[in-house]
């Protein structure tokens, strides 16, 4: 049996080694490593299958979010709603900006934002909602949709755990996640469902203003050059790393595919247990299992952890402090928030391995383990 790795990145790359070595001297030979052919080219492919009308290229996710969130001119003090249970880039580049972020609670079963919690939250103050896919799964954007609508919000999607997700609206039309929003973000890490070999992100809006000014802010706040109007940072995705992303994307729906299926081996091996409870899968949602993550009750989850390291079986607690209880927001009264839902789950939850290059042998290895400690504890 092959070793088990969270995510395995050599395997994946190892069955697109020609064609990504070919895109990669491509760029080399044009020595456009810049704003290059190949950043075009990710870009309209990008768009296309997204659905977006503008696609901009980033940096990474977080910069996605960062720059979404300076094209949207709010002021220092201004209100912006975002889960608590996320990583912290989420909520690090609202405090950065000198924004307010106003942590409100998740569904316990999606791990997504809670409409009613959100709508609650809402204040004179409030400008935005940054809903996040988290896992993989989409938010219930249409609810979320509703409430900024009635309020005039802007919705940033937070994207960079779920693309490649589908969210079906009641009336039956389907949208690309990050592509429902005002803006939506996502990033390239390595590890994502969609990731390059290196740091890259993106910004996607159908807003043609919106695009022009969040270009510009990407690009030292100009539209041409040494003419600077805005504010702005040096955020880009470098030709390098696009070579490798459209070489990617063409196989990111069949690489949902296999994410869905080593998780559809999951929910066989844990269904009905007692003490484990498998991804919810909600209606309107394409998982796409960024994460295959399991909710454990009377289990000592820090212990099972550690059991499964002695098996040389990784497994990841995403993510143990809550956005509200760490110290970057003590300052400004994180710890005040009774968030119960949100401390609930990050007592519980563990991450088991979750990648395209799974087999049968891996993930019998992998939940036999699981269910071993489970069943003697």
């Amino acid at each position: 049996m092959r070793p088990i790795q969270m995510v395995d990145l050599k395997q994946q790359y190892t069955k697109i080694k020609s064609e990504v070595d070919s895109a990669i001297s491509e760029v080399l030979d044009s020595v456009a490593f810049i704003n290059g052919p190949a950043v075009t080219q990710f870009t309209a492919a990008l768009s296309a299958y997204t659905g977006s009308k503008h696609v901009i290229p980033c940096a990474n996710g977080t910069d996605a979010l960062q720059i979404a969130l300076m094209a949207l001119d709010l002021q220092p003090g201004d209100e912006v709603i975002t889960p608590s249970f996320t990583y912290i880039a989420t909520t690090e580049v609202v405090a950065l900006l000198r924004l307010k972020p106003v942590f409100v609670e998740v569904d316990p079963k999606t791990f997504c934002i809670d409409p009613a919690a959100l709508e609650a939250a809402i204040t004179p103050r409030t400008k935005a909602i940054v809903p996040v896919h988290l896992y993989g799964q989409a938010a219930p954007m249409k609810e979320i949709m509703d409430i900024a609508k009635k309020h005039g919000l802007a919705v940033i999607e937070d994207n960079a755990q779920a693309i490649g997700s589908d969210y079906t609206f009641p009336d039956g039309t389907k949208k690309k996640t990050g592509s429902i929003g005002t803006i939506g973000a996502t990033s390239f890490f390595p590890s994502k469902n969609l990731g390059c070999y290196g740091d890259g992100g993106a910004i996607f809006t159908d807003d043609d203003a919106l695009a022009t000014r969040l270009k510009m802010i990407a690009n030292h706040g100009q539209s041409r050059r040494y003419y600077h109007e805005l504010v702005g940072c040096n955020s880009r995705l470098d030709s390098l790393q696009a070579a490798v992303l459209n070489v990617k994307l063409k196989k990111l729906d069949e690489y949902i595919l296999a994410r869905q299926a080593a998780a559809d081996y999951y929910d066989n091996a844990f269904r009905n247990h007692p003490k484990i409870t498998t991804p919810y899968r909600a209606s309107y949602s394409r998982h796409v299992f960024h994460q295959y993550t399991l909710v454990l009750e009377g289990v000592d989850r820090n212990g099972l952890n550690e059991f499964l390291a002695t098996k040389s079986v990784p497994s990841m607690i995403y993510y143990p402090v809550p956005a509200h209880r760490q110290q970057m927001f003590a300052a400004s009264g994180g710890n005040s928030y009774q968030l119960a839902t949100t401390d609930w789950l990050t007592e519980r939850v563990i991450s088991l391995p979750m990648h395209t290059e799974l087999d049968d042998e891996q993930l019998h290895m992998i939940s036999s383990s699981v269910l071993e400690y489970v069943n003697k504890n």
